[in-house]
């Protein structure tokens, strides 16, 4: 009995812990206590459609026809492909890739309210529109090795990057450095905690040891002082300094004072901590070289050139008795029709939801359930890369409580001469309202809020800039949608074939918004079809 109360407050104390300090903490007081689990990495084992599955069985290798050439469409025919299936695409736009989307010089954009922007970004330095970074878990670095893209770093969190809360009074509107803040966070929380815990506010969930290895744990956790000094947080060098230590008799000067806990926590700067927290954000992640876009223009080039119709623009899809045919505009503006034993449309739903086609009105009701998310993003391209030498900021990203967002600064081209940083990555309001301006007006404003943070240079060095809009991007109309409900008949539904015709894209998966969820909707879709043809 005596160890089953143990066990029942050990498991209430870790729960406590849990929702006090979030699954960093809780897994923390695990590992001090002895009982973190080890994990393990696995995933479902993917078997791709080879031609010699055709060999000895009699059956052929079908036709189909991808609409959208986005990573799920391009997926879809490159995995088919494998297999000897005649995989044709359809692509509204002049380029593979979709929302997977590196802008340079000479790039032009045409937003769906007519404004028009041409890129001037100079050799070398590139804005990814789109998807910016791969977690280590995602099968989109799988891809990379399979067709010998190369990768680098993303610096996805930066000790030395701000966490900039405009409106904090205790604050002052002034940027903190995301070290700073997480050193008097943690070490406040721990102070806090070990001093209850001294106290025996703890008595009745954990035991003597427990208690002892759960203050050692806090004190290396918080680097606060010891019992005699009551565990004070006074601030280490963990928070940075004001002046580096240096040769001879320079030893530094740590950066003060210590803010109290009470601006601490007014300041809201932990609840920036759960993004590194996050299993998708976790570091380190990686980029391609030279750009995201080189995954879907490896992939383009493995499907094949001459199988890319680009410019083509889908009006009508009819499932047939025996396949399904496509009704599309060339990019001469004549209308064709195209037959295939099966269509995957690899679209986004809003867009697919307006096409005319015999699938009933489930579908399009299905199709019409989930919400496209407003997103916006601008690349500042600068003449110094001010914030290395000025700031020594190497990669990473800025949160902001402002209309901003985000800032993000390049992980490529270090200690380079130019540099191009994302200066602002927006959603929902904030987005509504930058695409409601000019490009001019989005640069200007965003340049406003941006000097709070960096001072004149942000605004004095600037060169060239350019601003997406995603929601208001043409056969895309936005960076990713939000589903109401995964677990309702909707979803279940374009899960599923409806006759001929099958769905694909990262929104027909629990990873929305990343590559990992168009892959591997590509991939069952690609199971689906090839197990119905060699069934038949």
């Amino acid at each position: 009995m005596a160890a089953e109360r143990a066990t029942g407050s050990r498991r209430d104390f870790l729960r406590n812990v849990g929702v006090a300090g979030g699954a960093g903490m809780l897994y923390s007081a695990m590992g001090a206590l002895g009982i973190a689990p080890v994990p393990e990495a696995g995933a479902a084992e993917y078997r791709a459609p080879r031609a010699s599955d055709f060999s000895l069985s009699g059956r052929s290798a079908k036709k189909v026809l991808v609409l959208g050439a986005g990573i799920a469409g391009l997926a879809t025919a490159y995995e088919l492909g494998k297999a000897g299936y005649d995989c044709r695409i359809l692509e509204a736009a002049d380029r593979p890739g979709g929302r997977n989307w590196t802008v340079r010089g000479g790039t032009t954009l045409t937003d769906l309210d007519g404004r028009k922007q041409t890129a001037s970004f100079t050799k070398g330095q590139y804005m990814n529109a789109g998807p910016a970074r791969l977690p280590q878990s995602h099968v989109t670095l799988e891809y990379c090795r399979e067709l010998g893209v190369p990768v680098e770093v993303f610096t996805n969190q930066n000790a030395n990057a701000y966490i900039h809360h405009e409106n904090s009074a205790a604050l002052a509107g002034k940027p903190v450095r995301w070290r700073t803040a997480k050193a008097d966070v943690h070490g406040y929380v721990s102070e806090l905690l070990a001093k209850a815990t001294d106290q025996g506010a703890l008595d009745a969930e954990l035991t003597a040891a427990d208690k002892e290895r759960l203050i050692a744990f806090l004190q290396n956790f918080g680097a606060i002082k010891g019992k005699a000094d009551g565990y004070a947080y006074t601030g280490t060098d963990r928070r940075g300094y004001a002046v580096e230590p240096g040769a001879a008799f320079e030893e530094g000067t740590v950066l003060g004072p210590v803010p109290t806990l009470s601006d601490v926590l007014a300041s809201g700067v932990g609840q920036r901590f759960a993004f590194e927290l996050g299993y998708d954000q976790a570091m380190l992640m990686f980029q391609p070289v030279g750009g995201m876009d080189a995954i879907p223009r490896a992939l383009a080039e493995a499907v094949g050139r001459g199988r890319i119709t680009y410019g083509a623009e889908v009006s009508e899809v009819k499932d047939l008795p025996a396949g399904a045919e496509v009704t599309y505009k060339d990019p001469r503006g004549r209308t064709r029709t195209a037959h295939a034993d099966f269509v995957v449309a690899a679209m986004p739903p809003m867009v697919m939801a307006r096409i005319k086609h015999n699938l009933g009105a489930n579908v399009t009701a299905a199709l019409k359930y989930p919400a496209a998310t407003p997103v916006g993003k601008i690349g500042l391209e600068y003449r110094s890369r001010w914030w290395e030498t000025d700031e020594h900021i190497y990669g990473g990203i800025t949160p902001t409580d402002t209309d901003l967002g985000t800032v993000w600064y390049p992980s490529y081209g270090h200690l380079g001469r130019r540099g191009t940083l994302i200066g602002y990555y927006n959603f929902g309001a904030n987005a509504l309202a930058y695409s409601a301006l000019p490009h001019e007006e989005r640069l200007k404003r965003a340049l406003s809020r941006g000097v709070r943070i960096h001072g004149d240079k942000y605004r004095t060095e600037l060169d060239h800039s350019f601003s997406v809009a995603w929601h208001r991007t043409p056969h895309i109309e936005g960076g990713w949608v939000s589903w109401p409900s995964q677990s309702g008949p909707e979803y279940k539904l374009l899960n599923q074939p409806a006759g001929h015709v099958h769905f694909a894209g990262d929104w027909l998966s629990h990873v929305i918004a990343w590559q990992h969820g168009a892959f591997t909707s590509a991939r069952k879709v690609a199971t689906d079809i090839h197990q119905k043809v060699m069934a038949a």
